[in-house]
């Protein structure tokens, strides 16, 4: 069941997400709703999904129960703003963000953390 109108593919279960982290090196999980906070990242992994094809892009549904998992992680105590935004590297968190990011963040922070 999809709650996400994105051209990104959606993960839908805890246990998809970890499958999907453990078998790519690079992941960006945008967990986020249909807002005006939100809509803008996915346009950048929409966009950045066709350049940078080191990285896989998903997105997850805030108000998902499962995204629970993303919620409670300790990288994402203290955010207020959605979307929670997490950049996976070899299963491991390797960076955090939260509320709306621009092109320039996003693409900043993908070259520090997946070289």
């Amino acid at each position: 069941m999809k709650l996400l109108r994105t051209g990104l593919q959606e993960i839908e279960t805890a246990q998809e997400l970890e499958k999907f982290i453990s078998e790519n090196e690079n992941v960006m999980v945008c967990c986020g709703r249909m807002g005006p906070m939100c809509l803008p990242v996915y346009d950048v992994m929409e966009e950045l999904e066709e350049e940078r094809s080191n990285v896989k892009f998903k997105v997850m549904a805030f108000d998902n129960p499962e995204a629970t998992v993303i919620k409670s992680a300790p990288e994402c105590r203290g955010f207020m703003g959605l979307p929670f935004t997490m950049y996976y590297k070899y299963g491991k968190v390797a960076h955090a963000t939260s509320s709306i990011q621009n092109m320039q963040q996003i693409t900043g922070i993908l070259d520090t953390h997946f070289k």
